[in-house]
């Protein structure tokens, strides 16, 4: 019943909808070519298709097909069930026999595609084919992007193959519809009407994740809740797997570590328990009885008060094995978080808030930076095959600029799995323009020296550096219920860059970028310039009007909305921001260094070669790993007091010149769009100056030193800014 009533939904498209440009359609708008001459190309190019094979997968893949080639052509598109007469052939292997084609489907595995120009009698034609049915999903996708964005089409030869096995978005929706971290409404998942009524909102959804070669969905928190592994809610869940699946989307659930003893009458959640070993594997059956590719379990361990293997005296590898034994009979995995950091409260070192007062580095003997390492480097080699251990981008938690994180590299016997941030936690929340792509990009790139020069935090969560049997990269989702799916239109292009890159790691920010605003927006050349050029400044503005040099987690508590970098009354050190500046009268930074914390070792000798010394690192980093003179010389010839005022400037004026270029494509897109990011941005200004205010107002409490003649003085004093509350700012839930 639900499979019938799924699939007469599942092409009411999103061109069905409303006319209105309200960024539903994501970049599957599939509207009229506006380029003459190249529709009349594509027109003569695409006469008739063929599409052989039968089943859910290849009806959306075919249903997807028809829908975009007459929206896209303005024309009925015929379907023949002659080799010969189609200009178009999509089929699997199993039927290509009937297309004289030379293919290499040893090539393709289980989810790549080919799509290529071949001679069809008298007239050349294309074919989409793939070993699978999901593959070929993915290649009328691509086919259909490079008709969206305008590319040549006569002669092509496209072989694409994801890079990464499990490509998967970590939403952190809760059972009654809050998201944390959520800053586009609430959860998609209307748990209350599952698993009766399927809304169309998660055909689309899926949709969606499979044109950009997303194949996984965690539907719940990491903080998670007991409830869902109840039977109730696994019908549910069902229910989403049931719609997901024609898409290849595979659902996984959160899985806490004391629902044993939660849901399951068990006095205990010891994983070396035999009765709570048997307990998860009845449960995993149950899960897999009615979701029969069923991805797994995500956990969250030991971690911000969450229960886990510890609280028994056992390791993080102990709790994972449980999972994985019981999950390991039907394919599942298990992917354990690695952002865990003691849960005892720490005090901070003598020696920090002494010197808070007088002319001398701080130095540390505890750093947040290093326990995620120190906990799970030892366990290297100890996790069954199918645990893979996720790993923030960076040692501390989602900041606009990181360095990655020691972990990526130091564990070959073990397969890490990279944990992006798409929500914009730490990053202006859901009003500021910010394409992550770039920071996404900068860690990826990076190299680990694991191997030499050339191990890349790509090649490791790609498992090539280390060999790894399974592969996954996770996003945490910035979906919710506005219409829009993510509040301001450019978290859509946030949203795509994970899937792109998840698949092609390889890509640029830039073609990324471009493929997006031709999809979403326009093809003209003046608009997509003056977009690219918007969206690639973006990233860099916010690091600068926030934490420019390396500063880092020195937002508002709780909420982490906007500047707060004199809380110091915290429960324990690491949840304070003093905590990361450390400024005091003689500099500001953190010394990670030999002298002080030494996190700096935790990177092989080649990195810390990079950022050792004050003099050479490269500034961008500089006051992450150094506590450095307020009169430290930059290379610029600036004092550091100088450059950091000045950054802050130039964050702000860079969301100015991101409103202008903005203001210059008003007449070539929609009015609707246009007048949210407008509105959107005039925000993100406001808020910049509020950054730049209050850390310069509370920093020049310790330089003594005066702002720069070319930095706005601020607008009100330090004593208002620690003034300002925000008791209902949305997504407060804790941190993750």
């Amino acid at each position: 019943m639900v499979k019938s009533f799924l699939f007469s939904l599942t092409f009411l498209l999103f061109a069905t909808l409303s006319s209105a440009e309200d960024g539903y359609r994501l970049w599957l708008r599939y509207d009229k070519i506006d380029n003459n001459s190249l529709l009349q190309q594509y027109r003569n190019q695409i006469s008739s298709i063929r599409f052989s094979g039968s089943s859910p997968t290849l009806t959306a893949a075919k249903n997807e097909l028809k829908t975009g080639l007459q929206g896209l052509l303005d024309k009925k598109i015929t379907e023949t069930s002659s080799v010969t007469g189609a200009s178009l052939l999509v089929f699997t292997k199993s039927f290509a026999g009937s297309v004289k084609a030379n293919i290499d489907y040893n090539k393709l595995g289980d989810e790549g595609f080919l799509i290529q120009t071949i001679k069809n009698g008298q007239k050349n034609a294309t074919i989409i084919t793939a070993n699978t049915d999901i593959g070929l999903l993915y290649g009328v996708f691509h086919y259909l992007r490079l008709l969206q964005t305008h590319q040549n089409i006569q002669h092509l030869n496209i072989t694409s193959v994801p890079k990464i096995q499990n490509r998967i978005l970590n939403h952190w929706d809760n059972l009654n519809r809050t998201i944390e971290r959520g800053y586009a409404g609430i959860s998609l998942w209307n748990w209350h009407t599952l698993p009766g009524y399927i809304d169309q909102r998660y055909i689309d959804y899926a949709r969606a994740n499979a044109s950009i070669g997303i194949n996984g969905t965690v539907l719940t928190n990491v903080n998670a809740n007991a409830l869902v592994l109840t039977k109730d809610y696994l019908l549910k869940v069902k229910a989403l797997a049931d719609a997901f699946r024609p898409y290849g989307m595979k659902v996984y659930l959160t899985a806490r570590f004391s629902a044993p003893i939660e849901i399951g009458g068990l006095k205990t959640a010891d994983p070396l328990d035999a009765s709570v070993q048997n307990w998860w594997k009845q449960k995993a059956d149950e899960i897999y009885s009615h979701i029969p590719d069923f991805g797994g379990f995500l956990v969250k361990a030991n971690s911000e008060g969450q229960p886990g293997p510890q609280n028994y005296g056992r390791t993080h590898a102990d709790g994972a094995n449980m999972l994985a034994d019981a999950v390991a009979p039907h394919n599942g995995i298990v992917i354990w978080r690695a952002f865990v950091y003691d849960v005892r409260v720490q005090k901070e070192d003598e020696n920090f808030d002494s010197a808070r007062n007088h002319n001398a580095p701080s130095i540390a003997s505890s750093d947040r930076f290093k326990q995620a390492y120190a906990e799970f480097k030892p366990l290297d080699g100890k996790f069954r095959k199918n645990v893979l251990v996720q790993v923030k981008n960076g040692p501390i938690d989602f900041q606009p600029r990181e360095p990655f994180s020691p972990l990526f590299g130091a564990m070959p016997n073990t397969p890490l799995a990279m944990e992006f941030q798409l929500t914009m936690e730490y990053l202006g929340q859901g009003t500021h323009l910010v394409y992550q792509a770039p920071l996404f990009k900068e860690v990826l790139d990076a190299d680990t020296y694991a191997n030499g020069k050339g191990s890349t935090v790509a090649k490791v969560i790609n498992g090539s550096l280390h060999n790894y049997s399974v592969t996954a990269i996770a996003g945490v989702s910035n979906i919710g219920s506005d219409r829009n799916w993510t509040s301001n239109p450019f978290g859509q292009a946030t949203w795509y860059a994970f899937g792109r890159l998840a698949w092609n790691h390889d890509l640029s920010s830039e073609k990324i970028a471009d493929e997006w605003i031709r999809q979403t927006f326009s093809n003209n050349p003046a608009t997509i310039a003056t977009m690219q050029k918007i969206m690639m400044a973006s990233r860099e503005a916010v690091v600068n009007y926030m934490t420019p040099l390396g500063l880092h987690h020195i937002m508002g508590t709780s909420h982490h909305y906007g500047p707060a970098p004199w809380v110091d009354n915290l429960g324990r050190a690491d949840w304070n921001p003093v905590y990361y500046h450390r400024a005091d009268a003689y500099g500001i930074g953190f010394d990670r260094t030999e002298k002080g914390s030494n996190a700096l070792a935790q990177y092989a000798p080649q990195v810390q070669a990079q950022w050792k010394d004050s003099n050479t690192c490269d500034e961008k980093d500089l006051l992450w790993f150094h506590h450095v003179s307020w009169s430290h010389k930059m290379k610029n010839g600036k004092t550091l007091w100088n450059e950091l005022s000045s950054k802050y400037q130039e964050g702000i004026d860079t969301v100015r010149w991101m409103q202008k270029q903005w203001n210059t494509v008003k007449n070539s897109i929609d009015d609707e769009r246009f007048k949210q990011v407008q509105m959107f941005l005039n925000i993100q200004e406001k808020d910049a100056v509020w950054w730049k205010d209050a850390c310069l107002l509370y920093f020049q409490t310790f330089s003594k030193m005066p702002i720069p003649s070319n930095v706005e003085k601020p607008d009100n004093t330090l004593e208002y800014y620690k003034s300002l509350k925000f008791p209902f700012a949305p997504g407060i839930g804790g941190n993750n």
